[in-house]
């Protein structure tokens, strides 16, 4: 009986760490992320996201974005940012919230779009009337290639994404 008990609970044992092993996000293709800043004003930032890599796909061609199509800027669900107080985006502002985190990209110019939409899948429900604010920055090149999707954010405001050979900053306040 005692061996019999032991089996049973080393079974139950091997199905609960199997069970932890693939609830580690941490594990997937394109794990989750955050990234969060305080401003001056006191208004908390913080985006959620998920970084896929480039696994030597071309960016724009065989992996996102593509020119002038939405893209979540991520992967798997829409990439979520939120602020706890009124901010201005590139000069332009914001109401407190949380929103959904789009871009298009064009020849290098990008629209950052603040989308009211912010819990959805990939980009199959973004409905550009949901859009709440869209601002156009330029791109540029990073010091170095960014084999993940990252985002980092500053005191100053300063949220830059990193994808490939890609680097797009916006200002906040």
């Amino acid at each position: 009986m005692k061996k019999l008990l032991a089996i049973v609970f080393l079974i139950g044992l091997f199905n609960t760490q199997k069970s932890f092993a693939q609830d580690d996000k941490s594990k997937m293709p394109s794990p989750p992320a955050t990234v969060s800043t305080t401003l001056a004003s006191g208004a908390m930032v913080t985006i959620n996201y998920s970084q896929p890599a480039v696994k030597g796909r071309i960016i724009g061609k065989t992996i996102e974005p593509m020119d002038g199509k939405v893209w979540r800027t991520g992967a798997n669900d829409a990439t979520v940012f939120e602020n706890s107080k009124d901010i201005t985006v590139e000069g332009k502002k914001l109401a407190a919230g949380k929103y959904g985190f789009f871009t298009i990209v064009n020849n290098g110019e990008w629209t950052i779009i603040f989308n009211k939409t912010w819990k959805q899948w990939g980009a199959f429900q973004y409905k550009e009337t949901d859009d709440v604010l869209r601002v156009q920055v330029k791109g540029s090149k990073p010091a170095s290639f960014c084999e993940r999707m990252t985002f980092l954010a500053d005191k100053s405001g300063k949220i830059s994404l990193l994808w490939g050979d890609n680097q797009v900053n916006f200002q906040i306040k």
